[in-house]
């Protein structure tokens, strides 16, 4: 992946962290977590994985969160200067709940 993306990347995720917590009235995104973005080369999409405290209501919160897409994307341009703003994608980090879970085999593997 080159610098600009790389750049991009964060950047977005910085700034929809900032909007999640500051802008959208939603009490359900104060408890989400920004953890990975990925754009496309061509800068038409970007999927941006989050995680949320409450395991339970993950899917409740990311359809609202790709609902509020657009709103989120609007923000986004009135912050970032690019000259396409992509369309966001949300999806659920399952990275960390695998972590996890490879923690517990391991330390029940050093019990034996």
């Amino acid at each position: 992946m080159n610098i600009k993306i790389e750049r991009i990347n964060h950047m977005i995720m910085e700034e929809v962290s900032k909007i999640l917590m500051l802008e959208v009235k939603d009490e359900r995104f104060k408890f989400v977590t920004i953890t990975d973005c990925d754009t496309s080369n061509d800068l038409s999409y970007a999927k941006i994985y989050v995680t949320v405290l409450e395991e339970e209501k993950k899917e409740d919160t990311l359809k609202a969160l790709n609902k509020a897409s657009s709103f989120i994307r609007g923000e986004l341009a009135k912050r970032i200067d690019i000259r396409n703003i992509p369309e966001l994608k949300f999806y659920y980090d399952e990275s960390i709940s695998y972590g996890e879970k490879i923690d517990k085999i391991i330390d029940e593997l050093n019990e034996e």
